[in-house]
C-alpha cells in the first residue's frame, strides 16, 4: 500500500505515521509542492505500533532540487546532483582534511544492507575520498550483538544506511565507520545496537530514526542511551512540529533540520528552518539541567541542526533493492550523522561528560538560524526560527567544531 500526500503536508507525516500501515520496505509517497519544487518519498515504512521506529530519510523522486549543481559549481568538477563533501564542509566550516583520524563513528540502523560497503566505495571514490573498507580497517559491519549474523535485507532501510554512511564520510573523511544492523526496527533491537556500538568502542553514535513518545521512554533512556562520555545523536523527525523518540531522550543530542542554500554573505551560506523538521516539548522526558528555555518544562527538541530539506538535499549512492544508484536525499536522517561526525572532528568527549550539553556552553560557535517555521505552535519559539534558541533548529548549525567539544 502506498499513500500520497502533498509535500506541504510533510508537517503532518509524524502524526499520520501510525495510520499509514505499509509493508516493511515500502515507502509512503509525498508529491510535489509549488513552494518546494520536488517530490519526495519516505524511504522506510511508517511505524504502526508502540516501540516501532521509522527512519527519517526522504528521497527526492521528481523535480530538480536547489542543491542540484552546488557541488560541481564549488569544485569545478562533474558531480552527482545534491550537496557532496566539498559543499557540506564549506557550509559548516569543517576541518575535514585534518580532523577525525582515529575516531570511530557508529551508525545504528535496522535490517541489512548487503551492498553497504560496495556502495560506500562508489561514494567515496566519486569525491576523491580515501577508501574505507573492511580490509583496511576503516569500515566494519556487525549485527546488533556485535557478530556477523546479519538480519534480513530491507531496501528502504538500506537507503537510510547509505545516507548515513555517506554523510559521515562527507563530514569526516578520516573517521572510521561502524555499522550496527538491528534485527528489526523496534526500539528494543535498535537500542541493543546502540549498546553494542558503545561496547565496541564507538564514542560517537548516530540514530536516524524515530517513533512516537511513550511512557516507556524513561526505561529506554536508562537502558540504551545513558552512556557518559559518548556523543549520541538522534534525528528530530520529518513530520514538522511534534516530538519523536529517541530525539526526546535526555541523553542524546537531538538534531533538527534546515534548508541550506548558498548566499552572498561572509559565510557564503545561509540556513532557514526546514518546514519538516521535528520539534517541540517532550511529554515524558525531563528537562536536562543545561537546557534553559522557559516555554517547555520538560525536554525541548532540538539541540542543534543541519541540512535536512530534500529541496536542498544531499547526494547519496545506493544500489540495493529499490536503490537506483545516485539519488538525492533529505530528512533529519541526513542531519544526525553529519552532527555525529562533527562531534568526532571535535575530539573525544571527556570521561563522564554529557556531550549533548556541549553546544549550550559554546553558543557563539554555531550559525544561528533565525527564520522559518515547521508548523503552528501559537507563534512561539518551539516551532519558529528566532534569534538564539528555537525548537526546529536548536542553537543552530555547526560553524567549525568548537561547539562540540567538552
Amino acid at each position: 500500500m502506498r499513500r500520497t500526500v502533498s509535500l506541504t503536508a510533510v508537517a503532518t507525516l509524524a502524526t499520520a505515521a501510525l495510520a499509514l500501515a505499509a509493508p516493511i520496505g515500502q515507502a509512503a509517497q509525498a508529491s510535489a509542492s509549488p513552494s518546494h519544487g520536488v517530490s519526495v518519498a519516505r524511504a522506510c515504512a511508517a511505524p504502526t505500533k508502540k516501540d516501532q521506529m521509522a527512519c527519517n530519510a526522504l528521497q527526492v523522486t521528481a523535480g530538480t532540487p536547489a542543491s542540484a549543481h552546488a557541488e560541481s559549481a564549488l569544485t569545478a568538477a562533474a558531480a552527482p546532483s545534491g550537496y557532496g563533501p566539498a559543499s557540506l564542509q564549506s557550509a559548516y566550516n569543517l576541518p575535514s582534511a585534518s580532523g577525525g583520524s582515529g575516531q570511530t563513528v557508529a551508525i545504528v540502523d535496522a535490517y541489512d544492507d548487503p551492498s553497504a560497503e560496495s556502495d560506500l566505495a562508489v561514494y567515496r571514490s566519486q569525491y576523491g575520498l580515501s577508501a574505507c573498507t573492511t580490509a583496511n580497517g576503516c569500515f566494519k559491519k556487525v549485527d546488533q550483538s556485535g557478530g556477523t549474523k546479519y538480519p534480513r535485507g530491507n531496501s528502504g532501510w538500506a537507503e537510510e544506511i547509505s545516507l548515513d554512511l555517506d554523510m559521515v564520510s562527507a563530514a569526516c573523511p578520516n573517521c572510521k565507520i561502524l555499522l550496527v544492523e538491528a534485527s528489526s526496527a523496534s526500539m528494543t533491537n535498535l537500542g541493543t545496537g546502540v549498546n553494542t556500538a558503545v561496547r565496541l568502542g564507538a564514542r560517537f553514535v548516530s540514530n536516524s530514526y524515530g517513533g512516537s513518545e511513550s511512557s516507556s521512554d524513561a526505561s529506554y533512556d536508562s537502558t540504551y542511551f545513558n552512556h557518559p562520555g559518548v556523543a549520541i545523536t538522534a534525528s528530530s523527525g520529518d513530520g514538522g512540529y511534534g516530538v519523536e523518540y529517541p530525539a526526546a531522550s535526555t541523553y542524546v543530542t537531538a538534531v533538527g533540520g534546515t534548508s541550506l542554500t548558498t548566499a552572498s554573505n561572509t559565510r557564503g551560506w545561509t540556513d532557514t528552518v526546514w518546514s519538516g523538521a521535528g520539534s517541540g516539548c517532550s511529554a515524558y522526558d525531563a528537562k536536562p539541567s543545561w537546557q534553559k528555555d522557559s516555554g517547555c518544562a520538560n525536554r525541548t527538541v532540538a539541540d542543534v541542526s543541519a541540512v535536512a530539506d530534500p529541496n536542498t538535499g544531499v547526494a547519496v549512492y545506493d544500489s540495493y533493492g529499490q536503490g537506483s544508484g545516485w539519488m538525492v536525499f533529505g530528512g533529519t536522517s541526513a542531519a544526525s550523522p553529519l552532527i555525529a561526525a562533527v562531534y568526532a572532528l571535535a575530539g573525544t568527549p571527556s570521561s563522564g561528560s554529557s556531550p549533548s550539553s556541549f553546544p549550550y556552553a559554546h553558543t557563539t560557535a554555531l550559525n544561528d538560524v533565525t527564520s522559518g517555521s515547521n508548523g503552528s505552535c501559537g507563534g512561539s519559539y518551539l516551532c519558529t526560527g528566532t534569534t538564539g534558541y528555537d525548537g526546529p533548529s536548536g542553537l543552530g548549525t555547526p560553524n567549525g567544531t568548537a561547539a562540540f567539544t567538552g
